[in-house]
């Protein structure tokens, strides 16, 4: 099938030459079909490489892991997805993310679906923990959602892997966990009484 020959050309070719390297005529050559092919199906390099880490990826995670704790879930996510940013993978990844910022207007749709599943599965984390009573509901918003996957991949983009375990621990009980539990309300109050005694006297 032309479809799967291209996609193991395309992974051939991050292995050979890396992301920046790549271009959709060396996936052609070495899938030995026209580039017209690979545009009929895929607009831009991003869209070929996220086809293909699909590909061979496999099925993603349909439920994230339920350990009846939210620190353990999220744990448990933050780590699958540390754990894949790994190798060719990872590098890949790496390249995905400087392509979006850099060209966003032939990257759009790739931004709109690049997180989606993650964001589903930490949505699923959150409301169980809901549910559970650990954290309150309203606690929960697209940007909370995103929050911790979102440092992992700063650190990523930073620092490489291997992601070590206590950056992503650090990340889970330092700064997600206490802004879960924390008034609901305050994240959208700005900083007032931030970095100054909230008891001191303000002018009027």
């Amino acid at each position: 099938m032309l479809e799967a020959a291209i996609l193991d050309a395309t992974i051939a070719e991050l292995t050979e030459v890396g992301y920046w390297q790549l271009t959709m005529e060396g996936v052609a050559a070495r899938a030995h079909t026209g580039k017209a092919s690979l545009y009929k199906r895929w607009p831009n390099r991003a869209e070929l490489v996220v086809a293909a880490l699909r590909h061979h990826g496999g099925p993603p995670l349909s439920t994230p892991t339920d350990t009846g704790s939210l620190r353990e879930d999220v744990l448990a996510l933050l780590r699958r997805g540390a754990k894949s940013l790994n190798g060719l993978f990872g590098e890949a990844v790496r390249g995905l993310m400087a392509e979006s910022l850099r060209s966003p207007e032939d990257t759009a749709q790739l931004r709109a679906n690049m997180f989606t599943s993650r964001n589903r599965l930490m949505r699923e984390i959150l409301e169980r923990a809901a549910a559970r009573g650990e954290i309150p509901a309203d606690a929960i918003n697209p940007r909370v959602i995103s929050f911790a996957p979102a440092l992992v991949d700063h650190h990523f983009l930073i620092h490489g892997a291997p992601i070590p375990d206590e950056v992503l621990t650090d990340i889970v009980d330092s700064l997600l966990l206490p802004l879960l539990v924390s008034d609901p309300g305050s994240a959208g109050r700005g900083d007032e009484g931030r970095g100054r005694d909230a008891s001191a006297p303000t002018d009027r």
